[in-house]
């Protein structure tokens, strides 16, 4: 019996809190919501739409070339390790007028890998403003139309972000400069809500079986 306790003590215990720190589900629950039913892409040029997807939504502003840094730290980061899931996307905001530096960017991050998910809409500086006002966070758009933040939009078209971080309080994005950011809060917000739409999937399907 004494032998059965130490082995749960040594080997069992410690891989239980292992996947407890490592799922990266924030408390095993939902990715709150923070604001409800942003403003859609009808207005803006690209086959991207919001509903049906998840999103990360960005905004590269008109200086493009100087942007690149961040569209590849997200690549890296957080692109290339969730590429493969159908309902993720990737949308970047970008003035009217951007589409020979896209193209070029576009050409650029294929060297590194799959862009088929990565989409871009072209829309004039009132829309883009009105676009990012209407995710109503504590952030704002520098004078070019440029974040370094992106933001995670459900299938509904809603906000999601963490409401308790550690760090921020409210966190509405996530900072495409800061590698930390990426590497330790968005890659597991990405994992939360994937996995919510992917349980919410099953419980569908075993509904429907029923």
């Amino acid at each position: 019996m004494k032998k059965t306790v130490v082995l749960v003590v040594l080997f069992i215990f410690p891989l239980v809190a292992y996947l407890f720190f490592a799922s990266g589900v924030n408390n095993f629950g939902r990715l709150p919501i923070l604001t409800e039913n942003i403003t859609s892409l009808e207005s803006f040029q690209g086959d991207a739409v919001l509903n049906g997807k998840i999103t990360i939504l960005g905004f590269l502003g008109n200086n493009i070339d100087e942007r690149k840094g961040n569209v590849f730290n997200l690549n890296q980061k957080i692109y290339k390790r969730f590429d493969g899931f159908k309902d993720l996307q990737f949308v970047m905001v970008v003035p009217e007028g951007s589409e020979e530096k896209v193209a070029e960017l576009k050409g650029e991050l294929g060297t590194f890998s799959d862009t088929q998910n990565w989409n871009f809409v072209y829309g004039d500086p009132s829309d883009i403003e009105r676009l990012f006002k209407s995710l109503q966070t504590d952030l704002s758009l520098e004078n070019d139309l440029f974040t370094a933040h992106v933001f995670i939009i459900d299938k509904e078209g809603n906000l999601r972000g963490r409401n308790d971080d550690e760090d921020e309080g409210m966190k509405y994005g996530f900072d495409t400069s800061s590698v930390a950011d990426l590497n330790n809060k968005m890659r597991d917000d990405v994992k939360i809500i994937l996995a919510e739409y992917r349980l919410a999937l099953k419980k569908n399907n075993a509904d429907n079986s029923e």
